[in-house]
């Protein structure tokens, strides 16, 4: 198995995280933004939800793909037991205490904004997808650890030469519409605490192990044609903007959401394949910032909302201090102080430092 370090996977986790926290920012503003347990601004921005509204069929899914390719590279250097030892240190351990401990913390805010009585409640809230990662860790990590054992042999060779074609990476789009009609999800954006997003999540987490085991062909591929998957995944998009009615669309979305994802890993191929200080920074703070953004965005809206601004100014103004407060908490606080840093998915950190002979 390769050792090679993939610096635009890491790139694409970070933006793919910093692409969450703006979308949670945009529902705000959005009129239904109660109905789903967000702070709503009198002041909705609904020209907002046009780019949202495309960002929405892949976002998730591409934290999945490269969730399953962080497994691949994981297990380059550990056995079984060593992996889900570290992983559970990694995910379950953060799950387990963001579940009671700081999920509850935006809904507190909640309760304050509107003048609610105080109750608390754990919940998985927005890290119900560190608890999806650790069931897929779990579930699929016999087959894994099978085919790294022979990572040599003929389902490996077949994949590749599958891989090495334009239509390889879009085949998969198959089980991916299998998923659409046997769940039959109400909406293909309901991710979260759904049977849907687990086995989206499952079939995106499989797939981005695949790809990566599967080798160079691969990654080739995505950069000959990255233009062509985001040119199908623009019409596609085009198509669901204007309205078109046919059944036919609603499976097709699994299609336009594979398209968005390949055009991704295809362009981060290219062009985000290096290392970088700000990279080695922003990979270590973006699983932290992801873990505690809920509540400092609902701290945001708590504090800005009520001073009754234009409404892009307030939506500026949430998305400034919520990136700004994140990185300030990470870096001043959960960064430092060594007994919290396992609790939001850092290694503790050993004074390393040799004592200087007197």
């Amino acid at each position: 198995m390769t050792t090679e370090r993939r610096y635009d996977i890491d790139w694409i986790r970070v933006i793919a995280i910093g692409l969450l926290l703006i979308y949670h920012i945009a529902i705000i503003f959005q009129p239904w933004a109660m109905f789903i347990g967000f702070i709503r601004s009198e002041d909705a921005l609904e020209g907002l939800w046009t780019p949202m509204t495309m960002l929405n069929v892949w976002r998730i899914p591409l934290l999945f793909f490269v969730s399953g390719m962080g497994l691949y590279f994981a297990m380059k250097k550990r056995n079984w037991k060593q992996l889900l030892t570290e992983r559970a240190k990694r995910i379950l351990l953060p799950f387990v205490f963001g579940y009671f401990a700081i999920t509850p913390l935006h809904m507190i805010i909640f309760q304050k904004f509107y003048k609610m009585p105080f109750s608390y409640f754990p919940d998985s809230g927005h890290l119900w997808f560190l608890g999806n990662i650790f069931a897929y860790v779990i579930i699929l990590s016999p087959l894994f650890f099978y085919l790294k054992k022979h990572d040599n042999g003929k389902f490996k060779k077949i994949i590749s030469k599958v891989m090495s074609y334009a239509v390889g990476p879009l085949s998969v789009s198959v089980f991916f519409i299998l998923e659409l009609i046997l769940v039959k999800p109400q909406l293909f954006e309901l991710y979260a605490q759904t049977w849907h997003g687990f086995f989206i999540g499952l079939l995106a987490f499989f797939f981005g192990f695949l790809f990566v085991y599967s080798g160079n062909s691969f990654w080739q591929t995505l950069l000959k044609w990255k233009w062509l998957y985001i040119a199908i995944a623009v019409i596609l998009f085009a198509l669901r903007l204007n309205g078109f009615e046919n059944p036919a669309m609603y499976y097709l979305k699994a299609i336009e959401s594979n398209c968005w994802i390949f055009g991704v890993f295809g362009l981060g191929y290219q062009y985000l394949n290096k290392p970088s200080a700000r990279l080695t920074y922003l990979s270590q703070a973006a699983y932290p910032v992801y873990i505690i953004h809920m509540f400092v965005l609902f701290a945001g809206a708590l504090i800005i909302l009520p001073l009754n601004l234009p409404p892009f100014v307030e939506f500026v103004g949430i998305m400034l201090f919520t990136f700004m407060v994140c990185f300030l908490i990470y870096e001043f606080i959960l960064r430092r102080i060594n007994i919290l840093r396992p609790l939001f998915g850092l290694k503790w950190k050993f004074n390393t430092e040799e004592k200087k002979p007197k």
